[in-house]
């Protein structure tokens, strides 16, 4: 079996079953769209056969070259250990709050809406993964909020959950309102 080891055949099936489950759930939304000839999967399939292709890739290069240090990596060293320390219990809880808080994200879209709770968000994953200056955790959360709301607004145009409690609804409205005046100007 090349250089595969245990762990990564078990990555391997994982990323696998993700592509088969997301493969099988895309016949649930497969309709026909007036205006797009491809339907309403062609695109989540198109991102389904790019992750097979991408797991596949991983096991081919782990099958050539395993786990070997890379040369060439800015960070990677021969002799060092990527292994996380688990004996730290704030690595743990700090991993489990990296792992937790998308889930707190989605369970508070539908009361608070993405629009209000989108920054807070990504400062929040931002500041789990380490970043401590908060001139830059605010800047860079701005600057991915800009892109997210400029990219779903403004290109796709697409609907987002509005939330349905009153202040984080309000702030929605007025971003969709300000959406629609700045469309009206082109």
């Amino acid at each position: 079996m090349g250089r595969l080891n245990r762990s990564h055949l078990i990555e391997a099936v994982v990323w696998l079953l993700i592509v088969a489950v997301f493969y099988a759930y895309s016949f649930e939304f497969n309709q026909p769209i007036e205006i797009y000839i491809f339907g309403a999967t062609a695109w989540p399939r198109v991102v389904i056969a790019l992750l097979l292709i991408a797991t596949i890739g991983n096991v081919y290069y782990q099958y050539k070259n395993g786990s070997d240090s890379q040369s060439g990596i800015v960070g990677a060293t021969p002799d060092q250990d990527d292994g996380a320390d688990f004996s730290d219990s704030s690595t743990l809880l700090r991993m489990l709050a990296v792992l937790f808080t998308p889930f707190v994200f989605a369970w508070l879209l539908k009361p608070v809406g993405i629009y209000f709770s989108a920054p807070f968000f990504i400062a929040a994953i931002m500041w789990l993964f380490g970043e401590r200056r908060w001139k830059a955790i605010l800047i860079m959360t701005l600057v991915i909020y800009a892109i997210f709301i400029g990219l779903f607004l403004v290109v796709l145009n697409a609907p987002l959950p509005q939330g349905n409690t009153s202040p984080f609804y309000d702030f929605s409205a007025w971003i969709l309102t300000m959406n629609t005046k700045l469309q009206a100007m082109w």
